[in-house]
C-alpha cells in the first residue's frame, strides 16, 4: 500500500480526523489528503465525511489493501481476481529481484500441489504464494515449508476448527485435507537465492468443487470465514516463525497429527511402514519399523489404522 495512504488509515483507525488535521500530521497539503482519501475509497475503504471530519467505517472484504491494512508482518501484497498460478507469478517476481511479497488470488486456473497433483482453486478459496530470500543453505529449505504448515494450521484454527498437520505439510481437519503447500526454490548448495511457498486453503468453497474425495473446506466445517483475517493470521505467524527458526520444529510437533501414528511413507527407495516417532532438523520424519529406525526426508505419507 502507498505509504501516505497507510498513514492516513492508521490515523483514522484512532478516530475521525479533519482534513486540516491530517494535512498537519502528515506534512502534506489538504488537496493531497483529499486525493489520498479518494484513492482509498476506490480501493474499497468506506471513508465518510461528517462534522467530525473523515471517518473510517469499513474496510474491503478482501484484496491487497484489505490484507495489508492492520497486517503485523513485513510483506507487500499483490492481488489478482484470477491468475493461472500464484507460484508462477512468485517465480516471475523472484526473477525481478523482489522479496517479501505475497501473491494473493481469489481464483487459480492452473494450480497444482505436491508431486504435480491437480489442486483445484475455485473462487472463494485462499490461494497465495510468499516470496522469501532466507539466509540459509538449500538443505534447510524444508524448515521454511514446515513453518508454513504451522502458520497455515494456526490460521485454520483461528476459524474455530481443530486442524492437524500430516507430515510434511498437509493440513487436515477430521482426517480430511483442508490445505496443501508447495515450495519451490532456486539456489546453490550453500545458500538459497529465492524461495516461493505456495499455500492453498479450501476456504469459502463447496466441497463438490474439490477433486479429492478426502478433501474438505472451511465452508463445510464452520460456514464462510473472513478470508482477510485468516490470511493475516497466516502471514503474521509465518513472519514470526521465519524470524525464530529454532521454534519451528517444536511448533510443528505441537500441531502434528502424524507423530505417534502408524504410517506408510512412499519414498524414492520404496515403502516404509512403522510408527512415526519424531521429526528432526531440517524436517526429516523418524519412523520406527520392524527393521529399526528410518530417517525419511522425502516421501508421500499416509496415516494407517493401528495394527
Amino acid at each position: 500500500m502507498q505509504a501516505t495512504r497507510a498513514q492516513i488509515l492508521d490515523a483514522l483507525s484512532d478516530g475521525p480526523r479533519t482534513g486540516p488535521k491530517l494535512a498537519e500530521e502528515l506534512d502534506i497539503t489538504r488537496a493531497a489528503v483529499w486525493k489520498h482519501i479518494e484513492a482509498l475509497r476506490e480501493d474499497g475503504f468506506e471513508v465518510v465525511s461528517n462534522a467530525a471530519g473523515y471517518e473510517l467505517e469499513a474496510v474491503p472484504d478482501y484484496g491487497a489493501s484489505a490484507v495489508e491494512f492492520g497486517l503485523d508482518a513485513p510483506y507487500e501484497v499483490e492481488y489478482h481476481d484470477s491468475i493461472d498460478s500464484t507460484n508462477r507469478r512468485g517465480r516471475e517476481l523472484a526473477g525481478d529481484g523482489r522479496e517479501d511479497i505475497v501473491v494473493l488470488a481469489d481464483e487459480q486456473t492452473g494450480g497444482r500441489g505436491r508431486l504435480k497433483r491437480e489442486w483445484s482453486s475455485p473462487s472463494g478459496g485462499i490461494w497465495l504464494s510468499l516470496l522469501l530470500r532466507p539466509t540459509m543453505p538449500t538443505t534447510h529449505a524444508p524448515l521454511v515449508t514446515m513453518a508454513a504448515a504451522v502458520a497455515t494450521a494456526e490460521a485454520v484454527a483461528s476459524t474455530g476448527v481443530e486442524p492437524e498437520i500430516k507430515w510434511p505439510n498437509d493440513v487436515l481437519v477430521d482426517g480430511k485435507k483442508v490445505s496443501g503447500i508447495l515450495t519451490e526454490m532456486e539456489g546453490e548448495a550453500d545458500r538459497i537465492s529465492w524461495l516461493v511457498v505456495g499455500i492453498g486453503i479450501n476456504a469459502n468453497v463447496d466441497i463438490e468443487s474439490l477433486p479429492e474425495d478426502r478433501a474438505t473446506s472451511l465452508r463445510e466445517l464452520c460456514g464462510d470465514v473472513d478470508r482477510r483475517e485468516v490470511v493475516q493470521t497466516l502471514l503474521e505467524s509465518m513472519s514470526e516463525l521465519v524470524a525464530d527458526r529454532d521454534r519451528i520444529l517444536s511448533a510443528w510437533r505441537a500441531r502434528s497429527g502424524t507423530l505417534g501414528r502408524r504410517v506408510s511413507v512412499e519414498t524414492p527407495n520404496g515403502e516404509i511402514v512403522g510408527e512415526a516417532v519424531d521429526v528432526e532438523s531440517p524436517g526429516a520424519l523418524l519412523v520406527d519399523t520392524a527393521d529399526g529406525r528410518e530417517r525419511v526426508t522425502v516421501g508421500d505419507c499416509e496415516h494407517l489404522r493401528p495394527e
